[in-house]
């Protein structure tokens, strides 16, 4: 009944009258039926009433239904479908994220690798109508999913991210020329880069400013994170003696970071904490909107005549009772 709308309503208001209806029938059958006098009641105690009588009142049924029938048919009610149609413009987005042995620093937790990666997955779970990319880099850049629309296969691809896979460093050059290789030929009308690193660039064979030039001339907004507190933080290191602890000092080129971002049209962020890093990644998801566009379409049809049918065939059925079993003489 939800999908039913009626085009004239206000003609449900004449259903008033039913109660009406029916009491001027019942009371002029009941001042129409013949009777005789007795001068007792006695001998009809064992008379029972015949199927004719018990049935008689439901002529007046069916002249009721008929008439509530054509009112609600006066009403047109109509049945309403929608259908819609989506345009949906997405961006095209490239993570590139540091996995350089710096990364296992505690002053995140776990470290800063693994809450990376957490934050990261729950980016991916918001941009569902994007494609995205993963590109890592320590000493050296390679792709580890290479741009997708199926985000279950990317989460995995970021939680097999580890320090140690390629050599150690900090190639910020190499790792944005890779992630604009990935993105580069995208048609898509918004495309960005998530570079996200905790150190100095000390490795590669592409200076970090060339690659952001390259970006700019594609087109490529690239966002730039720090991650790492200020000062210093814990490190681990392996000893004879097992995991041993030892305070390191947090190094990032914020100003190479932010130069990158302002020359591509991006931003650069400083994250000293896990839901500092969350909040980054939130508005960058805010900033970069994929634009969906619903086009809503209404159908409605006709049901009246169904009804009509209905009230013809009962008033038809009442017409042949009075006429045939129920007929009654004056």
């Amino acid at each position: 009944m939800e999908n039913i709308v009626f085009a004239n309503p206000e003609s449900l208001w004449l259903l008033i009258i039913l109660p009406f209806a029916g009491y001027w029938l019942f009371a002029r059958d009941k001042r129409t039926r013949p009777y005789l006098h007795y001068s007792g009641t006695d001998f009809s105690k064992d008379l029972k009433k015949t199927w004719k009588q018990r049935l008689y009142p439901m002529l007046n049924v069916l002249r009721l239904l008929c008439i509530g029938l054509l009112i609600v048919a006066l009403a047109r009610p109509q049945a309403k479908s929608k259908d819609s149609r989506k345009n949906i413009e997405g961006v095209d987005i490239v993570m590139a994220m540091d996995i350089s042995g710096s990364m296992l620093a505690e002053d995140f937790r776990p470290n800063r690798l693994e809450a990376s990666k957490e934050i990261a997955k729950e980016f991916v779970r918001a941009r569902e109508n994007d494609r995205i990319a993963v590109v890592a880099f320590s000493g050296e850049a390679y792709t580890q999913c290479p741009l997708t629309i199926d985000h279950g296969i990317l989460e995995n691809r970021i939680q097999e991210l580890r320090s140690g896979l390629i050599p150690d460093g900090t190639a910020l050059g190499d790792g944005l020329a890779v992630s604009i290789n990935r993105i580069r030929k995208s048609d898509a009308k918004s495309k960005v880069i998530i570079l996200l690193t905790d150190g100095v660039n000390n490795a590669g064979s592409i200076d970090p400013l060339t690659a952001a030039d390259l970006a700019k001339t594609y087109g490529i907004k690239v966002y730039t994170i720090g991650v790492g507190t200020r000062g210093l933080a814990p490190y681990p290191f392996r000893t004879p003696f097992g995991i041993q602890y030892q305070n390191t000092k947090v190094e990032i080129d914020e100003s190479l970071l932010t130069q990158i971002a302002e020359e591509t049209g991006g931003r650069y962020y400083r994250a000293t904490t896990e839901n500092n890093l969350k909040e980054i990644f939130n508005e960058i998801d805010n900033l970069e909107k994929t634009k969906i566009e619903v086009i809503s379409f209404e159908h409605r049809s006709e049901e009246y005549k169904p009804l009509l049918w209905l009230a013809l065939c009962l008033f038809l059925l009442e017409m042949a009772g009075r006429l045939s079993v129920f007929k009654t003489l004056p």
